[in-house]
């Protein structure tokens, strides 16, 4: 059978149509360089459209003694020393000029009566740093982006799902994919390629990614094409996350919540934060607040659904309606729950891959030649734990910077060397896929495999569950062998629900290599058999394949911003079990 490709050249190609990838391509588009964005999802319904609470840059429009050394000071803090100092200062201090970026791109912030940019706290930020648009400012700047993407004639794909990267000799030349809706093959050489695919936290039960996105797609089509992981064990569990209807499990209810004064009760109706953070009670880190409601369950102190409430009825109608909007909407379309009045039944939600594919500080190259990584995708901001808002600024500062490294590897190129035998093994896997006929069902064994992170990789871990883990995984990637896959009229999703698994298995394996290595309870990561921090673990883990993981050394962190850092990291109060 002849198959049908469409081959398609470009200087550029970016994989993924979030913040992240759109930045990257409006910045290549501006410079004048060919570029095309490739997307599994409508560009308009990237997982960026479902940020909520806001993004961060010192601006100091409401506390003038912001400056951008303090928030790096608070990225590396809550980090638990685990991000590296170089990463944090380009975004810290990008990070205006990133808003700025917003700004002539037409994006509506929220302002004070004066004109200034307004800025609210969130979590374990010293101070009011964070802009906002209402309680979806990730729908705000991914509508700003796809509109500027589309003022400059970016060609947006967004039916395209990428199998694999074309590689010769550690040089990246293109990607392999098809058609989400007629199956169509592409070919696409490019000279440089930027992967801004997302993250893997769709590969636990309950998480605030919709059913199809972050499956590990960037790690698979990293390490397939000669890169490396690093820090896949870091997860964000957000505190968070709806418990019903089940087929909106994990669904956020956004920080802003907590942040405009909303307090966590367990089932015995006590604020528990008390227990855990009395300081900063409910503004308290991710991390701890996530590790809190979890404890107050397993210690039977949950709601019936197993959960805690999160009450914010307590607040004047107006103030949620103005500042809540999102939150209050979602509520009563899924539950008919009227906030003003009724607490909300949460509990912690797979939330934010901090790790990710591994790439050098400056500029986002991955040690593959052409291949650069960025937003969720990447690695080396956030450490063991993200400060809320930090994710959407890191789009716009590493989106512009590798735009430009990009572009100026594209057109530094004297020629582009390129391999039959690449695309060759690259059509022969979804060939394969396309004529089995094997009898396992795909989505089976997709929840099989979010069922076993769950139980063994969820909030807290300990050795025999990741041992427990990495045997029930290797019994699904056996059973993965036969699985059946089976186009129809409505197009080819499940093809690409086979590639989705595929990716989904790699990233579970990276990941419970990586937390059986990491012997110690730090930020995100919580090991009931090792309570402790561990100083000698305050490395980042490099995982290159199946029980391959590394320790790579931090670089120092510099004196400008350790003064501005409060000594307060402690695994005190975090794990009570």
């Amino acid at each position: 059978m002849e198959i049908s490709e469409q081959r398609i050249a470009t200087s550029v190609l970016v994989i993924g149509t979030g913040g992240a990838g759109l930045r990257a391509a409006i910045e290549l588009a501006e410079r004048g360089v060919d570029v095309i964005a490739l997307g599994k999802r409508p560009r308009s319904d990237a997982h960026t459209a479902l940020a909520a609470g806001g993004i961060n840059a010192a601006l100091a429009t409401m506390d003038e003694e912001d400056s951008w050394q303090q928030h790096a000071a608070d990225t590396l803090q809550e980090s638990y020393l685990l991000a590296n100092p170089e990463i944090v200062r380009i975004v810290t201090e990008g990070a205006a000029r990133g808003i700025a970026d917003l700004e002539r791109y037409g994006m509506p912030f929220a302002r004070e009566a004066d004109g200034r940019i307004s800025q609210r706290f969130f979590g374990a930020h010293t101070y009011r740093r964070t802009a906002f648009a209402g309680d979806y400012t990730g729908l705000e700047i991914q509508r700003t982006l796809v509109n500027r993407a589309v003022q400059l004639d970016v060609p947006i794909l967004d039916s395209v799902y990428v199998t694999r990267l074309l590689v010769r000799d550690n040089t990246v030349f293109g990607a392999y994919g098809f058609d989400l809706t007629t199956g169509r093959r592409y070919v696409i050489h490019a000279d440089a390629v930027i992967l801004a695919a997302g993250g893997h936290t769709r590969i636990w039960r309950r998480t605030s990614s919709r059913r199809d996105e972050n499956t590990g797609d960037s790690f698979r089509l990293a390490v397939l094409a000669g890169g490396r992981i690093r820090d896949p064990e870091l997860v964000q569990f957000h505190p968070s996350g709806l418990i019903e209807p089940e087929n909106a499990a994990g669904t956020l209810v956004s920080e802003a919540a907590r942040g405009e004064g909303g307090q966590l009760r367990n089932a015995l109706g006590e604020r528990f934060m008390e227990r855990y953070d009395p300081e900063r009670m409910e503004l308290s880190t991710r991390d701890r607040v996530a590790l809190a409601a979890y404890t107050e369950i397993m210690a039977g102190r949950g709601t019936p659904n197993g959960g805690v409430w999160l009450d914010v009825s307590h607040l004047p109608r107006q103030t949620i309606m103005q500042r809540l909007p999102r939150v209050y909407q979602t509520l009563l379309e899924l539950q008919m729950l009227d906030i003003t009045q009724q607490p909300i039944e949460i509990a912690p939600t797979a939330h934010y891959s901090m790790g990710g594919v591994w790439v050098r500080p400056e500029d986002h190259g991955t040690g593959v030649d052409g291949l650069y990584a960025i937003g969720e995708a990447s690695s080396g901001l956030h450490g063991a734990n993200r400060l809320g808002g930090n994710s959407l600024i890191e789009l716009l500062v590493f989106g512009r910077i590798v735009g430009e490294a990009a572009a100026k590897y594209s057109v530094e190129r004297q020629a582009q060397y390129r391999s039959a035998e690449a695309v060759a093994e690259a059509r022969g896997e979804v060939d394969a896929l396309l004529a089995s006929d094997g009898q396992e069902n795909v989505r089976a064994l997709q929840r099989a495999l979010r069922d076993t992170m769950t139980a063994r990789a969820g909030v807290v871990r300990d050795e025999a569950g990741l041992l427990a883990g990495v045997k029930e995984l290797t019994e699904l990637e056996g059973r993965m062998e036969q699985v059946g896959v089976h186009p129809d009229i409505a197009g080819f999703q499940d093809l690409a629900h086979a590639f989705d698994l595929k990716s989904s298995a790699l990233a579970a394996r990276a990941t419970l290599d990586a937390a059986l290595e990491r012997r110690e309870t730090r930020g995100c990561h919580n090991r009931s058999d090792f309570p402790d921090l561990d100083e000698s673990l305050q490395v980042n883990l490099v995982w290159s394949g199946p029980g391959s993981v590394e320790r790579e050394q931090i670089p120092a962190i510099p004196e400008e911003f350790r003064r501005l850092m409060r000594d307060d990291i402690s695994t005190e109060g975090k794990l009570v079990e």
